[in-house]
């Protein structure tokens, strides 16, 4: 039945969830001129879904060596979570029963689905020489033909993915995590505090725990820890890939282990209460999160997305649009660094698909993102780079938004620095609020304080024309002048404010 559901994609007529936005990017790879290709198909997917009794379901799958498993789990996975499995009536225990049951279900049916292809590849194997040296042309024509046919068989089966999902229950939120995606949970409370929560941590090959677990099945953890990849990926815990599943003691690494070392039981964090949170719910892929770190380093790569995510809130006018110019923004970024020659260029020749999945939680209708400042419009800082060779931080002059005395404009305090290194710290003089990260055993969180929020929606009376029919200004670069004069050694910059 599930398998029927699934082909028939079902779920398009499903009610998708108004509260969403996503975007998405292809794969690239760049030329020495600093073009773009696409090297295969993009193979991330996602889901984003309202069923009944206010439960909500999204989830983002980054697929690999094909789109077969992401595609099949986006489906699968609904059908198993939101055909009246879960109510209002279910507690945290059996929410995370039904995650747990749901994601095993998903892996057999898949392997179902390949069941028939597998035995083939298996029968049509024992008619070929087993030389492994002879070419495809010494082959006999009869061979020519079976090799073909493996290597169809190959590309329909072979192909896994990673999975985060979040569901909405009761106005509460579980994360179900199988791999290298993430999960952050972005919210202002009252007192203006932004804290930034990511929610449990990738199963990798540098996750201790998922180390200690391939260790008390046999495995030699130090070795993975040193390769960084098992059979070409990076995670440790994956939806499909039947070669480390079935055929996992034929690989160096997995030989030593007793049972199947690779899994695809989810890790499951929650539930968080989402009574009076204002803020949003970010799943990434894992393409997103490594273009980002590759470009400017793993440190501040949540506080950066979150800024983005709210720079974008602020100017958009709906959610698609602020996921797809964020992921615009860190393509952009991530072959900025790569162009620009510097030391961190040289992790970036090269990003897998992106996918950035936002949930807004309370947060106000994005109906005036068109206006401009003095009409109204939500209002944010404006971060301007500038150079130094002498300095290797990475931070930027924020300018203060500076109305006419009759305007009820608040000045926002909250940003952070998308820039790459080589810009100079301006001093104490900025208004930048720093993010600071703390760790956690299964979490981090990073909070910022000032008299604005990442969350609150701005506007300001209309400024009116003077009699030359001129706004009177409201960016002040004097601060931005004064630096530049400086740094240039023209000494102190005459540069006035600018008008529009």
């Amino acid at each position: 039945l599930i398998n029927l559901v699934c082909d028939q994609s079902w779920t398009d007529d499903l009610p998708p969830c108004e509260m969403c936005g996503v975007g998405t990017a292809p794969n690239c790879v760049y030329g020495p001129d600093g073009k773009g290709t696409q090297s295969h198909p993009n193979e991330d997917g996602h889901l984003r879904f309202r069923g009944e009794e206010g439960c909500f379901l999204y989830g983002v799958f980054n697929g690999y060596d094909g789109s077969r498993v992401a595609s099949f789990a986006s489906q699968c996975l609904t059908a198993e979570l939101l055909l009246g499995q879960l109510n209002s009536s279910h507690t945290d225990n059996d929410v995370r029963r039904i995650l747990t049951q749901a994601f095993d279900v998903v892996e057999k049916s898949y392997f179902e689905t390949i069941d028939d292809a597998l035995a083939e590849k298996a029968h049509l194997s024992n008619y070929l020489p087993h030389n492994e040296n002879m070419s495809f042309h010494q082959l006999s024509s009869q061979s020519q033909k079976v090799q073909e046919r493996l290597s169809q068989l190959e590309q329909e089966v072979s192909g896994g993915a990673t999975a985060v999902v979040a569901l909405i229950l009761n106005n509460r939120v579980y994360i179900a995590n199988v791999g290298t995606n993430r999960a952050l949970l972005c919210k202002s409370s009252s007192d203006g505090q932004n804290q930034v929560l990511q929610i449990g941590r990738p199963h990798s090959t540098d996750n201790e725990e998922e180390l200690q677990r391939l260790a008390a099945l046999g495995v030699d953890s130090s070795r993975v820890r040193q390769a960084g990849q098992i059979a070409g990926q990076s995670s440790t815990r994956r939806l499909g890939d039947y070669r480390v599943k079935f055929n996992y003691t034929d690989i160096d690494l997995l030989s030593g282990a007793k049972s199947r070392p690779i899994i695809a039981e989810p890790e499951i964090q929650g539930s968080y209460s989402l009574d009076g949170v204002t803020g949003f719910l970010l799943l990434m892929s894992e393409g997103l999160i490594s273009a980002l770190e590759s470009a400017h380093g793993p440190e501040q790569a949540n506080q950066e997305v979150v800024a983005m995510v709210a720079a974008e809130l602020a100017q958009q006018t709906s959610l698609e649009a602020v996921a797809q110019s964020v992921v615009e923004r860190i393509k952009r970024l991530h072959h900025d660094v790569y162009v620009s020659g510097r030391q961190r260029s040289t992790y970036c020749s090269r990003h897998e698909d992106m996918t950035l999945l936002i949930r807004t939680l309370n947060y106000p209708p994005l109906d005036d993102g068109a206006l401009t400042p003095t009409q109204g419009g939500r209002i944010y800082p404006v971060s301007v780079p500038y150079s130094n060779s002498q300095s290797t931080s990475k931070t930027s002059v924020t300018l203060s938004l500076v109305m006419p005395s009759q305007s009820t404009l608040t000045n926002g305090t909250n940003t952070a620095s998308t820039l790459e290194e080589g810009t100079p710290t301006p001093g104490s003089q900025s208004p930048t609020a720093t993010l600071q990260s703390t760790n956690t055993q299964t979490q981090s969180s990073s909070s910022s304080s000032g008299d604005g929020s990442l969350f609150r929606q701005r506007g300001s009376q209309a400024a009116q024309p003077d009699e030359t029919g001129r706004v009177p200004p409201y960016v002040d670069f004097s601060q931005f002048y004064r630096l530049w004069g400086s740094d240039h050694g023209d000494g102190q910059s005459t540069h006035g404010v600018m008008t529009h």
